[in-house]
């Protein structure tokens, strides 16, 4: 852990997705992809070749350096994904985004009349994104987050170790805005290091343990 990042080939993905409800409406969350883009700045400052997979979160303006490829839908981020994972091979993988879990059972083809007085939509649970990474590339060193905004410390330890086993991940960060605002945790074999209260501080924390 702490390897040199200069030349290293590292896949971020950042940002929220999207699922279709109609032709014109869609389910999504309020994940602003702040954290997948300070990744992606500090990992091309250490001299990282970058890949960085966003979601629907405006104009964003990065170094010429990093390779930008926008998504907007869950089934966009997942074909990107398996398309960049199978052309090239990275060393290091950051999923960050804020991947739908549930997505409706059926999706209407059109819009749905705005005058109904009751509408009731069924949700199934989405496919797991974050376990493409190591199916692929068995040898990638992959980097999971798990967000609990209401969770303990031993709570978040608790989930972030249920992700390693069922992902493969090398790493978890483990954040929560549960006490005082935000705080993160890096979790990786027995260890733990944190609390880092600021996303910047989490980052340069996350460069030091790779």
């Amino acid at each position: 852990m702490g390897i040199n990042l200069k030349g290293k080939k590292v896949i971020i993905t950042a940002g929220p997705t999207w699922v279709r409800i109609d032709s014109v409406r869609v389910i999504s969350n309020i994940a602003s992809g702040e954290t997948g883009i300070l990744l992606a700045e500090k990992f091309n400052k250490l001299g990282a070749k970058v890949t960085l997979l966003l979601g629907p979160v405006g104009r964003v303006i990065l170094g010429s350096r990093i390779k930008v490829v926008n998504f907007k839908f869950f089934e966009d981020l997942r074909a990107l994904l398996t398309k960049e994972l199978r052309l090239k091979k990275y060393d290091i993988a950051l999923h960050s985004a804020a991947v739908s879990d549930y997505r409706p059972a059926v999706v209407v083809s059109k819009k749905i009349n705005s005058g109904l007085r009751n509408l009731k939509i069924s949700l199934g649970p989405t496919p797991k994104i974050i376990d493409i990474f190591k199916k692929i590339q068995p040898d990638i060193f992959l980097v999971g987050f798990k967000f609990e905004p209401h969770a303990s410390r031993p709570q978040l330890l608790k989930e972030s170790q249920k992700q390693i086993v069922a992902s493969g991940a090398d790493l978890v960060v483990a954040n929560t805005t549960a006490a005082k605002g935000y705080a993160a945790y890096l979790v990786y074999g027995d260890n733990c290091r944190g609390p880092f209260f600021t996303k910047a501080a989490m980052v340069t924390g996350l460069t030091k343990v790779i």
